[in-house]
């Protein structure tokens, strides 16, 4: 099940407030009642009010609005579940979160640049199924092969440097973590998208990138960045506090290493782009995905959505028309079975 309009499940918070209202109204009446004489007396000369209906009245109005509300929610259910037959490859993005991608010499930071671009990517795939890998010093599993774009980018953009321990950037390892991925005796075709601006402190990414072809593994790099370089911001709350320095306590100057991301694509026989227009990177995953080889695979997901909102609708309006009949005096062969003790 999923919820189509989730903004307005704030309107339940209405639901409280109209019991307040009622419950401060009963609570002024008796006082009325108190202040113009005996309550004996006051029952008397209306023998025909029931205690009972207000409350009777208040609770299907409080479900009529309820049901309103859920109503507009749109609250959709799976009717199905199929297993439906694709045509793609199985795509890894392997994301750069080192302190070194949160410069900002690319708007709004190299990191953030980063998830447009796969977020745009994702957007113009059809029928491949993908997963993401989080990297820095070392290498992180965020999400395994699924075709479930939605969930893809709610995982992506969660994404931060806080997310690895172990700060630096070792290509080596995101490569690697990558390759686990794969089924090495699937013939599905593998394809690794792997977004850094090339800043690499370890030594083995050109032996991981030649060990990953031998797994027939294709490699496209993206560079994010600029060669002039960037500082790298400290901030709290949203606040620039200083910048990143080294151990000698110079500011850190973080640049685009491209022919690094260039070696690693052209040992599996892949490509470079850079990552500085949306449309360009975009134009040449595109051109690329055309030119490897699609196999047929079976994915299982929910068929269909249908919206439920017509049923709560419909019955918020029977019960507001229920609600035109329900008067406050009582109700006669109620009163004759005096369920409530009431006195006649």
């Amino acid at each position: 099940m999923e919820l189509d309009e989730k903004k307005y499940l704030y309107l339940l918070l209405l639901i409280p407030i109209v019991v307040c209202i009622f419950l401060f109204n009963m609570y002024w009446k008796r006082r009325k009642q108190l202040e113009f004489g005996d309550l004996e007396m006051v029952k008397r000369l209306s023998p025909e009010k029931s205690v009972f209906k207000p409350v009777l009245k208040i609770t299907v109005i409080l479900l009529a609005l309820t049901c309103l509300i859920i109503g507009l929610v749109n609250p959709k259910i799976g009717t199905k579940m199929e297993t439906v037959k694709r045509e793609g490859i199985d795509i890894v993005f392997a994301v750069d979160v080192s302190k070194s991608m949160l410069a900002e010499d690319v708007a709004p930071s190299r990191l953030e640049k980063s998830k447009q671009l796969v977020s745009q990517i994702i957007n113009n795939l059809g029928s491949d199924r993908i997963g993401i890998v989080a990297y820095a010093g070392s290498a992180f599993p965020v999400l395994p092969i699924t075709s479930d774009y939605s969930v893809a980018k709610m995982f992506l953009q969660s994404m931060s440097p806080d997310m690895v321990s172990s700060q630096g950037t070792s290509l080596d390892e995101a490569i690697l973590m990558s390759a686990k991925y794969f089924d090495e005796k699937s013939k599905t075709s593998k394809l690794l998208i792997l977004i850094s601006d090339g800043e690499d402190h370890s030594e083995g990414a050109s032996t991981a990138a030649e060990e990953a072809n031998k797994l027939g593994m294709k490699i496209i790099t993206i560079g994010v960045g600029t060669e002039r370089g960037g500082t790298i911001p400290l901030k709290e709350r949203g606040v620039v506090k200083g910048y990143q320095k080294d151990q000698n306590g110079e500011t850190v100057i973080t640049k685009l290493n491209q022919e690094g991301l260039k070696t690693i694509a052209k040992a599996t026989k892949g490509g470079y782009v850079y990552g500085g227009s949306t449309k360009e990177v975009l134009d040449y995953i595109k051109n690329a995905l055309n030119n490897i080889q699609k196999t047929e695979f079976e994915a299982t997901q929910m068929a269909e959505f249908q919206s439920q909102f017509q049923w709560f609708i419909g019955f918020a309006f029977l019960l507001l028309f229920l609600d035109i009949f329900l008067l406050e005096r009582k109700t006669n062969w109620i009163k004759e079975l005096n369920l409530f003790n009431e006195k006649k």
